[in-house]
């Protein structure tokens, strides 16, 4: 059914609407605060969140800052790749493409050899075996139910299922209900902040649609339903989405792959900066019981923070120029950042940057419609090809959007984008970390790692490893040492060096990608490095995470490898060396 069916169906009914009438005002709740770090006076959080966020640990504070509104600082100094909060979400679910691959509880894939179990009643969620089953049922109990009800009133396959933030709705709701209004579950989720009153005309949309979709998967009649779970109008169900939808993380896989949201609200304390000193990660740390305490959310120290000073994640991708990461914050965060990185204009944003049009070794900031006069910082050199600039930037982020729209239906027609796109940007002079070849390059990669042929050629490999070096080179130079969107790069690329070549021939002297023994010394080499910032932000006391603890067999492996290859030269220099002794003996 579609938006305006249910709408239509709803106004139907004599009873009241669940839509917010376009007349009927909405009450005035408190301005969400600026969500960026600054040194405005800082005092305690009064009683008011007594009793709640037992979770946060004994090192942090929630405090309120007259620019920053409430936040968490810290009460002592911490060093790099410290964890400073560690907890399960109160809800996380998967996205539904994932539902089938894995596990709904621990959200973790099956263990080697092993196969997921699907529930036999909906047939939609599916679990590592019977403990994770056992331990997500007092959640899946009624979802099962409103899943297989759903699927059965669904116009086709393709809504058969609804999506991850109708079932985790569904899910927060129904444990609200199970807690108890009062309980600190349910205050925990209350207190989060809502920006329903600020939002724009589109995300009011957006909100009002979903809970439509909401309404139908409760089943729900009338809004006097919404009473057993605390909600008493329209308002308050909009108003409830909106604290959902304005502090939901993206749950990801231990290397960064988005699949599903979760919402955790002593995380949702945290504060905005595009140039964060903390982050947020879900590691996986291994250990035969560590499905039962999975997934876990953690926030870790990226460097050193000291004491009485607030802690700062991102809310958006800080790889971004600054106008499309304002636009991201306003869209839905609805707040304008005004961290360092976004007041200040230092120099040139190697977001936005290009080589200097004579190569002296200088930048220059990349033309803009408002302002098309650059010139390079070092030697002054103006940029005379602004218009070819400006045409490569307006078709580069075309080809991106497009490319990452077709890249799940269509990864050929999206390798073909960005094969073609890359180049034209690149020629026009644009540095690896700026946007959008930055971008194009990172989705480049990963298509052609997902669409490796089983008989691989050298020059695939080879194009791949020329790839991820342009792209971990671009992330090193905007992302600070240890963040984990770069650690992971490292990894990969790390790994790609180490792949066996299918033609292992000799090359010149300072070709890239090396052959042989070289490459292997350079796979090393970049793994060593991964490793050491995976342990930054994955977290020291998870070494990693799931991924360093690959990082490190992968290294183990390749110093076995290196060593044999080195007894090898060590041997045929021996076996040379003798019979030369022999034959110039007396």
């Amino acid at each position: 059914m579609s938006f305006s069916d249910l709408r239509k169906a709803r106004q139907s009914k004599e009873s009241q609407s669940f839509v917010i009438p376009d007349n009927q005002p909405i009450a005035s709740e408190p301005q969400a605060p600026q969500e960026e770090g600054s040194t405005g006076h800082v005092n305690e959080v009064t009683h008011a969140l007594e009793g709640l966020y037992k979770k946060l640990p004994a090192s942090l504070d929630i405090r309120s800052s007259e620019t920053t509104g409430r936040g968490v600082w810290m009460k002592d100094t911490c060093s790099p790749g410290s964890i400073l909060i560690s907890a399960q979400p109160h809800t996380a679910v998967l996205s539904n493409q994932y539902l089938d691959s894995i596990c709904s509880s621990c959200c973790g894939p099956p263990r080697a050899g092993d196969s997921l179990k699907r529930c036999t009643q909906c047939q939609t969620l599916w679990y590592c075996g019977s403990a994770c089953q056992n331990r997500d049922w007092a959640a899946h109990k009624t979802e099962c139910i409103a899943l297989q009800q759903w699927a059965t009133s669904a116009p086709s396959a393709d809504v058969a299922i609804p999506s991850e933030a109708v079932r985790c709705l569904g899910r927060m709701l129904r444990k609200r209900q199970k807690q108890g209004l009062t309980s600190v579950w349910a205050r925990e989720i209350d207190a989060m902040q809502s920006h329903r009153s600020s939002l724009p005309q589109s995300a009011t949309e957006t909100h009002t649609h979903l809970a439509h979709s909401l309404v139908r998967y409760l089943e729900l009649t009338s809004p006097s339903d919404l009473a057993e779970y605390g909600l008493h109008s329209a308002a308050e169900l909009v108003d409830f989405i909106s604290r959902f939808v304005t502090n939901t993380f993206t749950l990801t896989s231990p290397s960064l792959t988005p699949i599903g949201i979760a919402v955790s609200p002593v995380v949702a304390l945290i504060n905005h900066s595009c140039e964060p000193n903390a982050v947020v990660v879900f590691p996986r740390t291994g250990g035969s019981d560590s499905q039962k305490n999975e997934p876990r959310i953690e926030v870790v120290a990226l460097r050193q923070i000291n004491k009485d000073e607030e802690i700062l994640t991102a809310y958006i991708d800080t790889t971004l120029p600054m106008e499309k990461r304002q636009e991201a914050l306003k869209a839905t965060y609805n707040f304008q950042c005004h961290c360092r990185l976004c007041a200040e204009a230092t120099g040139v944003d190697l977001r936005e940057a290009m080589y200097c049009p004579k190569s002296c070794g200088g930048i220059c900031p990349v033309p803009t419609e408002e302002d098309s006069f650059s010139r390079c910082i070092k030697c002054k050199s103006v940029v005379s090809s602004t218009d070819a600039v400006l045409d490569a930037l307006r078709v580069g982020q075309e080809g991106l959007d497009k490319a990452t729209v077709v890249q799940s239906r269509d990864p050929a027609k999206a390798i073909q984008l960005t094969t073609n796109l890359i180049p034209i940007i690149t020629s026009a002079g644009l540095t690896p970390s700026s946007h959008p070849l930055l971008a194009l390059t990172r989705l480049h990669q990963s298509l052609l790692i997902s669409s490796l042929p089983a008989n691989m050629t050298q020059e695939i490999l080879d194009e791949i490893v020329i790839t991820a070096t342009k792209g971990t080179t671009g992330l090193s130079d905007i992302l600070c040492e240890g963040h984990p969107v770069r650690a992971i790069a490292l990894a990969e690329l790390g790994k790609i060096l180490a792949v066996d070549e299918p033609s292992p021939a000799p090359r010149p002297a300072g070709t890239y990608p090396p052959s042989g023994p070289p490459r292997l010394k350079l796979a090393y080499d970049t793994l060593l490095r991964a490793r050491n910032e995976l342990l930054i932000g994955f977290g020291k006391a998870n070494d990693g995470g799931q991924v360093g603890w690959e990082v490190r067999e992968n290294i183990v492996s390749l110093e076995k490898e290196i060593g044999v290859w080195s007894q090898g030269v060590r041997n045929v220099r021996s076996d040379t060396v003798t019979p030369r002794a022999i034959k110039s003996g007396p």
